[in-house]
């Protein structure tokens, strides 16, 4: 069996959806759950989202949602 090397994961991300929502997420160590709470949706309904490249609305809600969880000013 042949080993996953950096190589591979780099050509697979070239293909990804939503490169700089997941990059953020990760940057700000969220977890999906967290974004998906922050928006009002389910975390199975926001990877769905994630599969295919967000509309510019849809991208401006999950950004200010990752920004509420950063500053601290999230939904209880």
């Amino acid at each position: 069996k042949r080993k996953c090397t950096a190589f591979d994961f780099m050509k697979g991300i070239k293909n990804m959806y939503n490169l700089d929502v997941r990059m953020l997420i990760k940057k700000d160590r969220l977890c999906h759950y967290e974004v998906a709470k922050e928006i009002g949706i389910s975390e199975f309904t926001f990877c769905k989202w994630l599969r295919e490249e967000l509309s510019e609305d849809k991208k401006k809600l999950v950004f200010s949602a990752i920004d509420r969880i950063v500053r601290g000013e999230a939904n209880a």
